[in-house]
């Protein structure tokens, strides 16, 4: 296996007469892959049926001239103009009933027959062509899939996912309370899709809309899939890039099944997320979802290069930071590092989003940094491919319970993703290693398993949870869990519903706090070093403890001296819940956790430095990152080989530079 180390490249951009300086800049820069033609579709066949893709083979032969293998992307996330005059109703309907209009990209809908059988015959055109061919070494379908569409032709569609979901419409109405609003349905043609009206949509039908939304993504891929399989060989693996943790509309788990491995586009400073002094944690936790996915290795495909921005331009990142960031992705399981872009664009909406190299084309600050790690890729690349990521830790992310929560968010102070963040950060800052996975994973290789606000659940998962902390496992459950069932409705049980014997507590009343609102929430045996007393806001569940042990108490209010944290023995593990969804509380309970499940990280660094562990053949890969401007030490816990040192062995401390990476070894 060789390390992947590439970029993301658009010949149709430039001149021909331009290539081969780019690609001989590749050569040199250490790069051995380049991802082409996702965009192309208007160049590959500018007409229907009139296809060229003669300057697409020259761009293939030219790369391939220079030791640059090639991973072809299927053209559809951007349709040409031909296609879409064809038929308004290839666009998408969004949420408020607004029909989109040419002009952006990834504005089609994904269940319209017409743009489906277009799919279909450029994606097997492209297999056919390009089947077998050397120096095609995967296939990426189209660019990062997206947002739900509410047509008419998603509505059809809709009734006969229900219908096959559902035994019968009767069912349907009984699992979705229609009765509430006199809505029973007495065809499948009368369900409408949720599209925004007076009130909210019952939240069975807004739910199950969100899954079939999801559903129509991952069919749409498998569309693909299929052509490619029947002309490809297995050798050209077959990827999408996703887009990490923060993207909420489609279950990840389910599109990536289908898929030989997981790429994604990590992009730290845009200009939607300028100045997040969380951003270090965020990524990792997006690095952590993508190799948890397929509980494998993953690509970055998409790498920033330099600010990003469409209207606006993002932060510049500093000297060493590309470098360090790339780093902080292989630390976390990336075997590959495509960056984006080559060459900024001097037309079109990313004119911003700059590349390795500017506007004018010629090698500068960022390029002379991407040559140095290429360098570097050179020497320990094989060193690194490959070795795995282990983790005591486990994060459970319920996508279920995560569309459930955009249709009622509950409290307009919470958000699903912010909570799971929040949690995962006191994880993250205490250089614990994490993997996140589904509701339904086998979870007898943790420790720990942590369930932020696990919404709606199914019998099988609660069952799942059961037989984890029945083991041994060590469980936590936050407030707002066990609330739905799977068809989003209240269960009819004191809350948590199906956790209450695991958790040995019942909700007697749960308090929705107003925003700024906070409460107090003291421990009654305070970990030594952290505060008794907490300050929390959001939510607050007032428990009745069945057989738990009292952790923490309300201190205010009329629930003054009522139980808000609680530890319950189960079996041979040990259930914690805690029944407030704020933030500052697990400062206090998260080193308490890992005291509790043993689990404790191999260095102790300072702040603004993450260390991951990677394992390959019984020896751990130590990757020590500075996220600081300023100079950092870490003190090690014994003596180590230096491989971004030519192999010095390093003993007692290692002083990083600011932005400065180091990737130590155990001893041969």
């Amino acid at each position: 296996m060789t390390f992947i180390y590439g970029v993301d490249y658009y010949p149709e951009h430039w001149p021909v007469a331009r290539w081969a300086t780019d690609a001989k800049l590749m050569q040199e820069a250490g790069m051995n892959l380049v991802r082409l033609a996702e965009f192309a579709w208007a160049r590959l066949e500018p007409r229907q049926d009139l296809y060229d893709f003669d300057w697409l083979d020259r761009a293939i032969d030219l790369m391939a001239e220079h030791g640059i293998d090639v991973i072809l992307g299927t053209p559809t996330a951007s349709p040409p103009p031909w296609l879409m005059a064809q038929d308004p109703t290839l666009f998408r309907v969004n949420e408020e009933g607004r029909r989109l209009t040419y002009g952006h990209r990834r504005a089609y809908c994904p269940n319209h027959p017409l743009y489906q059988m277009h799919t279909e015959r450029i994606v097997t055109v492209m297999a056919r062509r390009y089947a077998g061919h050397p120096a095609v070494v995967g296939l990426q379908i189209d660019n990062e899939f997206g947002d739900r569409c509410y047509c008419d032709i998603c509505r059809g569609a809709f009734h006969g996912w229900l219908a096959e979901r559902y035994d019968s419409l009767h069912e349907m109405n009984e699992r979705w309370g229609t009765a509430f609003w006199s809505h029973i349905y007495t065809d499948w043609e009368m369900i409408p899709t949720p599209v925004a009206t007076v009130a909210p949509h019952n939240p069975g039908l807004a739910l199950d809309y969100n899954r079939f939304c999801s559903d129509s993504y991952v069919r749409y891929q498998r569309l693909q899939i299929e052509r490619l399989r029947q002309y490809c060989p297995d050798r050209q693996r077959i990827t999408h890039n996703f887009m990490g943790f923060g993207y909420p509309n489609i279950n990840y788990f389910d599109l990536a099944r289908d898929l030989d491995f997981v790429t994604w586009d990590a992009y730290w400073r845009h200009q939607w997320n300028m100045g997040n002094p969380a951003q270090a944690s965020n990524m990792a936790l997006s690095h952590d979802t993508m190799r948890g996915l397929k509980q494998q290795t993953f690509w970055v495909m998409e790498q920033q290069s330099g600010p990003g921005g469409w209207e606006l331009v993002s932060e510049s990142p500093k000297p060493g930071q590309l470098r360090l960031w790339a780093y902080n992705a292989i630390a976390h399981g990336a075997d590959g590092i495509v960056f984006f872009r080559w060459r900024t664009a001097r037309h079109g909406a990313e004119q911003y989003w700059h590349g390795i190299l500017d506007h004018h084309g010629e090698p500068g600050r960022r390029y002379h940094e991407v040559v140095q790690m290429g360098q570097e890729m050179q020497d320990i690349g094989d060193a690194i491919v490959g070795a795995q990521t282990q983790a005591d830790v486990a994060m459970i992310l319920s996508y279920d319970s995560r569309f459930a929560f955009q249709i009622q968010a509950n409290n307009p102070s919470f958000n699903h993703s912010a909570h799971f963040q929040e949690i995962y950060h006191t994880l993250h800052e205490r250089q614990v290693t994490v993997d996140i996975v589904p509701p339904d994973a086998d979870l007898t290789p943790y420790r720990l398993a942590i369930a932020p606000a696990l919404h709606v659940v199914p019998e099988e998962v609660a069952d799942n949870l059961r037989r984890f902390v029945d083991g041994g496992g060590i469980l936590v459950l936050t407030a707002r869990s066990g609330v739905k069932d799977e068809t989003n409705t209240v269960v009819d049980a004191k809350l948590p519903g199906l956790f209450a014997d695991l958790c040995g507590v019942t909700v007697s009343e749960y308090v929705s706090l107003a925003p700024h609102a906070q409460t107090q929430v003291t421990f009654a045996e305070p970990v030594a070093g952290l505060p008794a007393t907490v300050a929390v806001s959001v939510w607050c569940d007032v428990l009745e403890v069945d057989g738990a042990e009292v952790l923490a108490r309300y201190t205010e209010d009329y629930y003054a001296g009522k139980p808000a944290v609680t530890l319950n023995h189960y079996g041979k593990g040990q259930v914690l819940y805690v029944g407030t969804l704020s933030a500052p509380i697990y400062e206090v309970l998260t080193p308490l956790l890992l005291n509790l499940a043993g689990v404790q990280p191999v260095f102790t660094a300072p702040a603004d430095v993450e260390v991951t562990v990677r394992h390959r053949d019984g020896r751990r890969l130590f990757f020590l990152l500075n996220h600081a401007a300023e100079l950092r030490t870490v003190t090690l816990a014994g003596t180590y080989t230096d491989l971004l040192a030519e192999g010095k062995t390093v003993t007692d401390a290692v002083d990083l530079d600011p932005y400065g990476v180091c990737i130590l070894t155990d001893l041969p």
